[in-house]
């Protein structure tokens, strides 16, 4: 692996900012690296046939003594749902497929003018619906600790990219987990922040109604301080961001390993239970204790956003032969919708009422504790194709064993997902640490302390990934 690859964002962006590393030595190192791992890897869908003219560009700049951005002449990847002018942009969609947008989605405009260079378009199922990264258009990816597996979704191809060292950073999107399930599964941190704080504008599918009460846009990385800058660099362009900092004072942490839905393994138990002592360790105030209501969360997503979820893809699919070109997941999902009696807007608003108390009682609860850490699902990196899967004896749905993720879109409240351990058989296990709402900066400061404590990021054995090509 080049030494270029294998620095932090925050680093690269200090060498290139001091002249020592040029913009274009950086996306070149990183384009070779692409050439040699993403033909099997296949994380990055779509390469950006200007990324070493831009790069160019910007060392002239330098070299005149101009040039200003936190992210100057970093190469980073953007999730396939977000449009990048004059890059294809899919969201795995065939009828998608050869649509070029002209202007940036508002976050990727946010990473151009922190400087970043946008090196390629990372996959995704089709537009954005299950936990792989598989789709009509380009295939599927693989996950770089082991290629028999998914590495999640929908933000996986971005989270297996930054894994490889593929890119120095990725932009992705979590609607239901999409952020945090990727960095989990592939060993790597991401922030879901609070649904305001970053722009959703370019993004498809839409985020239409309810939705924008639980999709969050925002960074993968290597390390928490990658994330920190990835963050300000895009919250800093949202017109509604707000952000706000926990008091001072002793820090308290409460810590659960079953939200009274899904079961997890014993492995992913101890991950968290490590992480609780980590921090116990390094001085902050921990406590086992299960959130109150914490159970309904997950139920409650599925109740309050389905309809519009089922609305965005109605826009993208809107005739018979569209949906003759959508994959298993897109079908499935219009067709149980023809089938399925529309919830009444009364029964809408009884939701949405019930969400808003549990979402109170949380954030009064969360006074006394301002952060909670919690799993991130039932289970690490899954096979290929998996539907189910099955914990001490006990099988369940895919998306169920993500109850743990679903919750804190449900409430909305900021997650940093932190790896925390491996499996016997070396596949990652990450940690979620949830704060309040608007608490990014502060949950991220948190999260640094973890990630000094425990492993932190351990890139993937290039040879390891071999195990299955298939």
């Amino acid at each position: 692996m080049s030494e270029l690859t294998r620095l932090s964002a925050a680093r690269l962006a200090e060498l290139i900012r001091a002249r020592q590393v040029s913009p274009v030595e950086a996306v070149e190192a990183y384009l070779s690296r692409v050439e040699s791992l993403n033909p099997a890897l296949h994380a990055i869908v779509t390469l950006a046939p200007d990324a070493v003219e831009r790069a160019r560009e910007m060392e002239a700049v330098l070299m005149r003594g101009d040039g200003h951005g936190a992210l100057y002449g970093v190469p980073v990847t953007v999730k396939d749902t977000f449009d990048v002018a004059g890059l294809r942009s899919t969201s795995g969609s065939r009828v998608r497929a050869e649509r070029i947008p002209d202007r940036d989605a508002q976050a990727v405009a946010s990473l151009r003018a922190a400087g970043a260079i946008i090196l390629g378009k990372t996959n995704v199922p089709e537009m954005a619906l299950t936990y792989d990264s598989d789709n009509l258009v380009f295939g599927r990816t693989n996950n770089p600790h082991d290629y028999s597996r998914t590495p999640g979704g929908s933000s996986g191809g971005c989270a297996a990219s930054v894994a490889a060292s593929l890119s120095a950073a990725g932009l992705g999107s979590d609607l239901v987990g999409s952020i945090r399930i990727p960095a989990h599964f592939c060993g790597i941190f991401g922030l879901k922040p609070t649904a305001s704080a970053v722009s959703g504008v370019g993004h498809c599918p839409r985020m239409i109604g309810r939705l924008k009460e639980a999709a969050s846009f925002g960074p993968l990385a290597r390390s928490v301080e990658d994330l920190s800058l990835m963050f300000e660099a895009l919250a800093g362009q949202a017109p509604s961001a707000r952000m706000e900092d926990e008091e001072s004072g002793r820090l308290r942490v409460a810590w659960y390993t079953h939200d009274g839905v899904a079961r997890v393994t014993e492995e992913t138990a101890r991950a968290v239970e490590r992480a609780a002592r980590a921090l116990a360790g390094a001085g902050l105030e921990v406590v086992e204790a299960r959130p109150p209501g914490i159970e309904r969360a997950p139920g409650l997503w599925s109740e309050r956003f389905s309809p519009d979820v089922l609305e965005a893809m109605r826009e993208v699919y809107r005739t018979e032969e569209d949906e003759r070109k959508a994959g298993g997941a897109v079908r499935a999902l219009l067709e149980r919708s023809r089938n399925a009696p529309a919830k009444t807007e009364a029964e809408r608003l009884a939701v949405d009422e019930e969400c808003a108390r549990l979402r109170h009682a949380l954030i009064e609860w969360m006074k006394e504790r301002p952060f909670l850490l919690a799993p991130v699902g039932a289970v690490p990196a899954f096979e290929h194709g998996a539907r189910k899967v099955c914990v001490e004896g006990e099988e369940m749905s895919v998306f169920n064993a993500f109850s743990y993720a679903q919750s804190f879109n449900t409430l909305d409240l900021p997650v940093v997902c932190v790896p925390a351990a491996r499996t016997s058989g070396g596949l990652p296990i990450g940690v979620q640490l949830i704060g309040r709402p608007n608490s990014e900066r502060s949950l991220l400061k948190v999260a640094r302390i973890l990630e000094e404590a425990l492993d932190g990021f351990n890139p993937p054995l290039d040879s390891a990934s071999t195990k299955s090509h298939n």
